[in-house]
C-alpha cells in the first residue's frame, strides 16, 4: 500500500519554542497522563481482585496477565492496517469510551453480587483488544504533530508522563482498594480514559493518512508490509529480537509480582502499591534526561548501554525479604524501569524516523505482534514456573533471562556505532 496512500502533511511546530507551546501535543500528553494514571491503578487492582477477593491460584492470576496481552498477538497487524486506513485520533477515543464502559460494568456487577473470575476474564480480554488498537494509533499519532527533529523530545516527555503516573498510581490504586474496595477502585480508570478521550477530541491537526484514488493492494499483502520494512532494516531486525526477548522474561515476572509481594513477602496492597510507585523512579529520572543521554552517549550507544548495564540489579527483586528488605524489590524495579524507558525512547523515536508515514501504523503493529505477542506465552511461562519451582525461584530465572536480552543489540552493529544512520 506505500504507493496507494497519498499523506497528509499537516502544519507542523517550528523547532524554535518549546513543545509545551503546541496545544495539540499538550493535550495529547495531559490526556494520556491521566489515562496512564488510570491504567496504573487497575495495574495493582486487577490481580488484588483475584488474588484476594476471588481467591484465585497463582496460575489463576497470571491468566489475567496472559489475556491482556494476547490481544496483541491476534489482532496487532489487523489494528496496524487499520490505523493507517483511518483517523487513528477518532479510533483512540472509541477504544478509550470502551474501556471506560468495560471497567465501569466490574464495580455494577459486584453490587449485585455477580462478580466471578471468568466475568473479570472477559472483561481484560475485551479491554486487551481496545488497548491494541488505541496503542497502534497512539504511536503512529506523535510523528504527524511534532517535526521529526522534536521526536526524542516528545516521546521522552510522553514517558516521563507515563512514569510519572507509575509513580502515583499504584499508590493511589492500593489506597483506594483499601478504602472503597477493590471493585470499586475502577471507577477512577473509567473516568481516567473518559478525560483522554475528551482532550483527543480537543486535538485540532489532522492526524490520519488519507488513502489516494486508485487500486488498493489486497488486504493480505497490506498486513504484511510492515513486516517486509522491517525485515529489510538490519538494526530494527535486532532491535525487535532484542525487545521480544525482554518482553517474555518481563512478563513472566510480571505475572508473579503481586502474588509473591503478597503471599512471599506479607505485603499489604497499600504497601503493594507504594513498591510499584517507588520503582517507576528510575524511569521517571531517565525519561526526563533521555534527550541529553541520547546526545552525550549517542542514539545508538545508548540502546545497548540501557539494556545492559542495570541487569544484575534485577536479581534484587528475588532476593527481597519482608519488611524493610521490600525496598530490595524496588530498587530491583526501578533499574528495569530505567532500561525500559531509555530504551524505548531511542528505538521508537528511530522507529517513528526512518519509517515512511505511510506505513508507520503497520510498522508499529508489526513490532508489538512480534514483540507483544510472546507476552502472554511469557505470562504462562512464568505462572507455570511459579507454580512447579515456587515464586521465588521463578523470579531468579526470569530475572536472569531479561537481562540475556541485552546480547542482541551488545552483539550487533550496534556497539561499534556511536549515532544511529539518518532516515
Amino acid at each position: 500500500m506505500t504507493r496507494q496512500l497519498a499523506t497528509v502533511a499537516p502544519e507542523r511546530p517550528r523547532r524554535a519554542g518549546t513543545l509545551w507551546r503546541s496545544r495539540d501535543f499538550a493535550l495529547l500528553w495531559g490526556g494520556q497522563t491521566v489515562s496512564e494514571v488510570g491504567t496504573r491503578i487497575s495495574g495493582v487492582a486487577v490481580p488484588l481482585l483475584a488474588a484476594d477477593t476471588l481467591r484465585a491460584s497463582v496460575f489463576q492470576v497470571s491468566l489475567l496477565t496472559f489475556l491482556a496481552w494476547l490481544p496483541y498477538l491476534l489482532f496487532s497487524l489487523p489494528a496496524g492496517l487499520l490505523a493507517d486506513r483511518v483517523d487513528p485520533r477518532r479510533l483512540m477515543v472509541a477504544c478509550d469510551l470502551g474501556r471506560a464502559a468495560l471497567l465501569l460494568s466490574l464495580p455494577v456487577v459486584a453490587l449485585v453480587g455477580r462478580l466471578t473470575l471468568p466475568f473479570l476474564y472477559v472483561v481484560v480480554g475485551l479491554c486487551g483488544v481496545l488497548t491494541v488498537l488505541f496503542t497502534v494509533a497512539y504511536k503512529s499519532t506523535l510523528p504527524r504533530l511534532v517535526p521529526a527533529d522534536r521526536l526524542v523530545e516528545g516521546n521522552a516527555r510522553l514517558t516521563v508522563s507515563q512514569d510519572g503516573a507509575q509513580l502515583v498510581g499504584p499508590t493511589v490504586g492500593g489506597a483506594l482498594t483499601g478504602l472503597v474496595g477493590t471493585a470499586w477502585t475502577f471507577l477512577g480508570t473509567a473516568l481516567a480514559f473518559v478525560v483522554s478521550a475528551v482532550t483527543l477530541l480537543l486535538i485540532r491537526q489532522p492526524t490520519a493518512a488519507r488513502p489516494a484514488t486508485g487500486d488498493r493492494v489486497p488486504v493480505r499483502v497490506a498486513l504484511t508490509e510492515g513486516l517486509g520494512f522491517v525485515r529489510r532494516q538490519p538494526i530494527l531486525v535486532r532491535i525487535l529480537a532484542c525487545c521480544t526477548a525482554s518482553n517474555f522474561f518481563a512478563m513472566a515476572t510480571s505475572s508473579l509480582e503481586v502474588t509473591y509481594l503478597v503471599r512471599e513477602l506479607h505485603a499489604s496492597p497499600a504497601v503493594v502499591g507504594v513498591v510499584f510507585s517507588l520503582g517507576a523512579v528510575g524511569g521517571l529520572v531517565t525519561g526526563a534526561l533521555a534527550d541529553r543521554l541520547s546526545r552525550w552517549l549517542g542514539s545508538a550507544r545508548v540502546i545497548w548501554v540501557a539494556m545492559a548495564v542495570p541487569g544484575p540489579l534485577y536479581l534484587l527483586v528475588p532476593l527481597a525479604r519482608p519488611g524493610w528488605g521490600l525496598a530490595l524489590y524496588a530498587v530491583g524495579l526501578a533499574a528495569f524501569s530505567a532500561n525500559a524507558v531509555l530504551f524505548n525512547v531511542a528505538i521508537l523515536s528511530y522507529r517513528q524516523r526512518i519509517t515512511p508515514p505511510e506505513l508507520l501504523g503497520r510498522v508499529n503493529a508489526s513490532f508489538l505482534w512480534i514483540c507483544f505477542g510472546v507476552v502472554p506465552l511469557g505470562a504462562l511461562f512464568g505462572g507455570t514456573l511459579g507454580s512447579q519451582w515456587g515464586l521465588r525461584p521463578a523470579l531468579v530465572l526470569t530475572a536472569l533471562g531479561t537481562w540475556s536480552a541485552a546480547l542482541f543489540v551488545v552483539c550487533s552493529p550496534l556497539r561499534r556505532m556511536r549515532d544511529l544512520p539518518p532516515a
